[in-house]
């Protein structure tokens, strides 16, 4: 059983690890000339076709799920995928990177206040707490105690509709759909919003800019293709897998929590690869961001009324999310997963 928890650990880290270097392998991108739709359609597309082997594997040659599903598919990928992903990368033209990343895991705070709100249901100490916390730590990330000296309102706007998007993709996928295994959704989702992106591109509605074929980082360079395969590759193809793995291992809340590390990993990779090092007031924000997320999701309720949201989902990453439904704390079953829109 260690050894099981060990394992399901290592796969949730790894998971962490590679959703949060997305940020600061776009930001070079972004820097020199690539538009966030185009960045945004190569990496799901790509990284939407390598889960495909996953996707089929798990679904078994129940084709007729692509057609049971399709709106729900359809609508995981434009909240979840264009809304969120798009306005993340837009955010980071102009905020560093993990104020865009803490910025938008406030999301599972913002679905359990508007429940406690909708539902007029009293918050346990914990999620009021939690509340609290992230209200405070979001003023000292974005330095509003000091004037908001260096505060970009447009990228802050930009993250705010980020977390929208991941909010808007919790609602959706709140209602427990057993037999939709999470590769399944992933995979089509991604595949339909980069076929969305690339026709929003094609006609106009969306810039679709090619920048230089070199991505700057500090101290050194790469082609910009290779950044954009990491993208694909890393943060999307090896962080859904593991992150899924980690859930049905580990059970949904704690894995999710675990996946909050996946801020402190965006933060570590834009000061290496960056240069971006966050103030003393942002990175005790930071910390009360995440202390607040935690206490939020200890305090949630164990069902939401009227929703079939099923408490202590799990986050494999942001702005990417999979859930997997849970009874208590273990996945419902090894081999299908649903979404749980209480966490990010």
């Amino acid at each position: 059983m260690w050894s099981q928890g060990r394992e399901g650990l290592v796969f949730a880290l790894i998971s962490a690890l590679s959703f949060g270097l997305s940020g600061a392998l776009a930001r070079p991108l972004l820097d020199s000339g690539w538009s966030s739709g185009t960045i945004v359609t190569i990496r799901i597309g790509v990284g939407g076709l390598a889960l495909v082997p996953l996707a089929l594997h798990d679904m078994r040659g129940r084709w007729s799920l692509l057609r049971r599903y399709a709106v729900t598919i359809g609508l995981y990928g434009l909240f979840g995928v264009v809304i969120a992903q798009f306005c993340f990368f837009s955010a980071i033209q102009t905020i560093p990177v993990a104020t865009g990343m803490l910025i938008e895991h406030t999301a599972p705070v913002v679905v359990l206040l508007w429940l406690w709100i909708a539902h007029r249901q009293r918050p346990s100490p914990l999620l009021g707490t939690g509340v609290v916390l992230c209200a405070i730590g979001l003023l000292f990330v974005l330095e509003i105690t000091s004037g908001g000296a260096g505060l970009d309102v447009a990228g802050v706007l930009w993250a705010t509709a980020a977390m929208i998007g991941a909010v808007g993709y919790f609602f959706i996928s709140a209602k427990p759909h057993e037999d939709l295994p999470p590769s399944v959704l992933s995979a089509a989702g991604m595949i339909a919003a980069a076929a969305l992106l690339g026709v929003l591109g094609a006609v106009g509605l969306m810039p679709f800019d090619v920048g230089d074929g070199t991505a700057h980082f500090t101290g050194f360079s790469i082609p910009a293709w290779l950044a954009l395969l990491g993208l694909a590759l890393v943060t999307v193809a090896l962080a859904y897998p593991t992150g899924i793995i980690a859930a049905r291992i580990l059970g949904a809340r704690l894995a999710s929590l675990i996946a909050l590390t996946e801020v402190i990993a965006a933060t570590i990779w834009a000061a290496v690869l960056l240069s971006e090092v966050p103030s003393v007031i942002q990175l005790i924000g930071g910390v009360l961001v995440i202390a607040g997320v935690v206490c939020a999701k200890l305090g949630e309720p164990v069902t939401a009324p009227d929703t079939g949201m099923v408490g202590g989902g799990v986050v494999v990453g942001a702005p990417d999310i999979v859930d997997t439904c849970c009874e208590g704390d273990r996945p419902r079953d090894a081999g299908t997963g649903a979404d749980d829109p209480s966490c990010r």
